[in-house]
């Protein structure tokens, strides 16, 4: 009997291990990509979740200490790629994540910002939690064209107290996009 309980310990615990060290793996409709902490600044970004459900995609990025000052000039980027045949994203989803800032919804034809495009018309909205340092941007599918899959790419960045800026945070290597995540 003791052997046995040992055994469903010890199985049990590299269960809850493997459970606490991963992410949400990829599925038909969501992956979860860890970054390291790598910035020193509360807009470090540590995770991002893309869902890609019925009538949303919803991307979930988790940072280290946010604020709601002004001053953080935390900000961020999801750029949203569409089209397997067109490399790069077609849309970029744009905000400050302090109190008071603003966000949109942009068409893209790359990541810098001169090839930009207009707003794009449709449902979208960002929300920043700083109990959970989570920042939640969900766009309609039908904003994006309803495509079949999407991935991401993430960038981020801030201010530092003496008003410098922090350098660019990217998820994994710069312009670099999440797996596919299908319907």
């Amino acid at each position: 009997m003791t052997m046995r309980r040992t055994l469903l310990s010890g199985a049990a615990l590299s269960v809850a291990a493997l459970t606490l060290t991963q992410l949400a793996p990829a599925t038909a409709d969501g992956i979860g990509v860890a970054d390291p902490q790598d910035l020193g600044h509360g807009v470090d970004l540590r995770s991002v979740e893309v869902e890609h459900k019925a009538a949303n995609v919803v991307v979930t990025t988790t940072h280290a200490d946010l604020r709601e000052s002004f001053r953080t000039g935390s900000s961020g980027s999801v750029f949203i790629d569409t089209d397997p045949a067109d490399a790069g994203p077609e849309y970029v989803f744009s905000g400050g994540f302090f109190v008071g800032t603003d966000y949109v919804l942009l068409s893209t034809d790359g990541f810098a910002h001169s090839a930009w495009g207009e707003p794009v018309e449709g449902s979208y909205r960002m929300k920043v939690d700083y109990d959970r340092e989570t920042v939640r941007f969900r766009i309609s599918r039908e904003a994006i064209g309803s495509p079949d899959e999407v991935r991401v790419a993430v960038r981020v960045a801030g201010t530092r107290p003496n008003g410098s800026t922090t350098r660019t945070d990217w998820l994994g290597a710069p312009r670099s996009f999440t797996d596919w995540v299908a319907q």
